[in-house]
């Protein structure tokens, strides 16, 4: 067994290359083989978000506080709140974060494929992200 206390694991603040905005990710499960899942604690500021990005074995989202977007490519954006759950699927093209004018906190879970949990993408453009 493995306790990792509050405070053990350092915030770090997310690369400028994979989202736009303000965004701290906090890890909570970092895998060790024969392991595959991967979880952190992610929060963005408003107007935050990911990069258009790909799960090569898909994503699970838990909305623990705040105000989110999430849109997969060629869907409509959808407004995501504390309790929610979305699933995106192996391979489907797409981006999450907060809403322009309040912050979002969720858990992200997801997979390792031979080592690699997220394939990233392009920016979301400003146009994207207001719809």
């Amino acid at each position: 067994m493995e306790i990792k206390r509050l405070g053990t694991q350092p915030s770090g603040k997310a690369p400028a290359d994979w989202f736009t905005g303000t965004v701290r990710i906090d890890p909570l499960i970092q895998p060790a083989a024969p392991a595959r899942v991967a979880a952190l604690s992610v929060t963005f500021e408003p107007g935050a978000r990911t990069n258009w990005h790909t799960h090569p074995l898909g994503q699970t989202l838990i909305i623990t506080a705040g105000l989110g977007r999430a849109q997969r490519q060629g869907g409509p954006i959808e407004e995501i709140r504390p309790g929610d759950v979305v699933w995106f699927p192996p391979g489907e093209k797409h981006w999450h974060g907060a809403s322009p004018t309040n912050f979002m906190t969720h858990i992200a879970i997801q997979e390792a494929q031979d080592g690699k949990t997220v394939e990233w993408l392009e920016k979301v453009s400003d146009e994207q992200y207001r719809g």
